[in-house]
C-alpha cells in the first residue's frame, strides 16, 4: 500500500552511517519523516546521526549488527513499531567462485540474506498490530537479476534477497504492508577500498579499472535514496535505480543467453575479470 505523506512517519534504515543507507536517511528526512538509523559502526553511525540532525531531521541512532538476531530482537524492543523499515545493511565480496573462501561466504550470507530475515522478523510482528499502510524496503542489488563475474556470494545472496521479499510480498497481499525491492545499479560508493572483501587474488590493476568504471558511470547514492522515496510513496513493488539498472534486469529477462554474452564481452574492460 503507498504511503505518499512520509511526515511524522517512522523509518529505521540498517547500514545507516554511509553509502546508500546515509542517502536514503537524508532523502525520507527531506520529507519530515522521523528517523532511527543503525549501523554496526557506532562511530560512523555518531556522525551521521550529527550531520542529519544538523540538517533538521528528527533522528535516532542504535548501534545494531544485522547478523545477530539477539541484538537486532533488542533493537525491535527499544524501536517499536515503525512505518517504514528499509533493510539496506550489506557487504560485498569480489572473487571468483573458487577464490572465495567458505567464511567470506558464510559472512555475506550472514550480513546480506540472515540480516534481512533477522530485521524483518523482529519488526514485521509490531508492524502488523501497529494497523494502517506500512512498507518494508529491501535493498537487492542489479546483481541479484542479472550478474557480472567475480561476484559470485555477492550475486547468490541478493538474489536470495529477491527470491525472499516475493514470498514476503505474496504473504503479506492481503494486508496494508507493502514489500518493495530495490535494484540499484552502478553506483558511486567506495565498495572496492575495504581489501578485506575483496580476493587476494584479484590483481590492483583490475581493482583500479573498476572503481575507474564506478567513478566514471555511477551516479551518487543520492540518486538511490531519492527513488526508495518514491518507491514508498507510491507503493512499488520494484524499484531499479541507477545506470544501467534498467538494461541490465529487462535484458536478463529478456534473453539469459544474450545477457550473459554481453556480460562476459564486456567484463575484461570494465574491471569484472
Amino acid at each position: 500500500m503507498a504511503i505518499p505523506d512520509l511526515n511524522h512517519k517512522r523509518v529505521l534504515i540498517t547500514g545507516a552511517a554511509s553509502g546508500i543507507g546515509l542517502a536514503c536517511a537524508h532523502s525520507f528526512a527531506r520529507q519530515g519523516a522521523r528517523l532511527i538509523i543503525s549501523d554496526i559502526n557506532p562511530d560512523a553511525q555518531e556522525q551521521a546521526r550529527s550531520a542529519l540532525v544538523a540538517a533538521g531531521a528528527h533522528c535516532e541512532a542504535h548501534t545494531c549488527n544485522v547478523a545477530d538476531e539477539t541484538a537486532v530482537q533488542r533493537l525491535a524492543n527499544m524501536a517499536g513499531a515503525v512505518d517504514v523499515l528499509v533493510n539496506n545493511a550489506g557487504i560485498v565480496y569480489l572473487g571468483a567462485f573458487m577464490d572465495t573462501p567458505m567464511a567470506a561466504w558464510r559472512r555475506v550470507m550472514e550480513i546480506n540474506v540472515n540480516g534481512v530475515v533477522h530485521m524483518t522478523r523482529a519488526f514485521l510482528p509490531g508492524m502488523r498490530e501497529a494497523g494502517g499502510a506500512r512498507a518494508i524496503v529491501n535493498i537487492a542489488s542489479t546483481a541479484g537479476f542479472a550478474p557480472a563475474p567475480t561476484m559470485a556470494a555477492y550475486a547468490a545472496s541478493k538474489h536470495a534477497v529477491v527470491g525472499l521479499s516475493e514470498v514476503l510480498a505474496m504473504e503479506l497481499a492481503a494486508s496494508p504492508i507493502t514489500v518493495t525491492i530495490v535494484a540499484p545499479g552502478v553506483i558511486s560508493t567506495n565498495i572496492f577500498n575495504a581489501r578485506g572483501n575483496i580476493s587476494p587474488a584479484i590483481p590492483e590493476a583490475q581493482l583500479r579499472r573498476l572503481q575507474a568504471y564506478y567513478d566514471a558511470k555511477g551516479c551518487a547514492p543520492a540518486v538511490v535514496g531519492d527513488d526508495i522515496v518514491r518507491g514508498v510513496q507510491s507503493g512499488a513493488a520494484l524499484v531499479e535505480t541507477g545506470p544501467f539498472a534498467k538494461l541490465a534486469c529487462r535484458t536478463m529477462r529478456l534473453s539469459r543467453r544474450l545477457a550473459r554474452q554481453l556480460t562476459v564481452k564486456n567484463a575484461p574492460a570494465l574491471g569484472y575479470l
